[in-house]
């Protein structure tokens, strides 16, 4: 029964530092970022800093819209280039349904 006892509270322990390790690292990151917030907001300089960096992350933000555009086109010219295969082949599309109408499920 001692030795469940020393097992659990080494547990207790561990957690206690995991739990502590946690709160310091959310503490220091919340400080990292609320000064450099700060910095950006309320000082010339961080102003001056912020208007600078802001284009580029503009540019940065249209970067995921252009890559979903271009997959988006990629993707339609593997799909025609699949129905032209299939044609001269002589054989017609897999479908992506079998059929074009839905049953109802009552």
């Amino acid at each position: 029964m001692h030795a469940r006892s020393l097992a659990a509270r080494r547990v207790i322990q561990e957690a206690s530092v995991n739990d502590y390790s946690t709160t310091m690292a959310a503490t220091i990151a919340g400080a990292v970022i609320g000064g450099v917030a700060g910095y950006l907001f309320f000082t010339a300089n961080g102003r001056t800093l912020r208007r600078r960096i802001e284009p580029a992350i503009e540019d940065l933000a249209r970067e995921p819209e252009s890559f979903r555009t271009t997959v988006h086109k990629a993707a339609g010219v593997a799909n025609e280039g699949w129905k032209l295969l299939h044609e001269a082949i002589g054989e017609e599309a897999p479908r992506r349904y079998p059929t074009t109408h839905q049953t109802s499920p009552f």
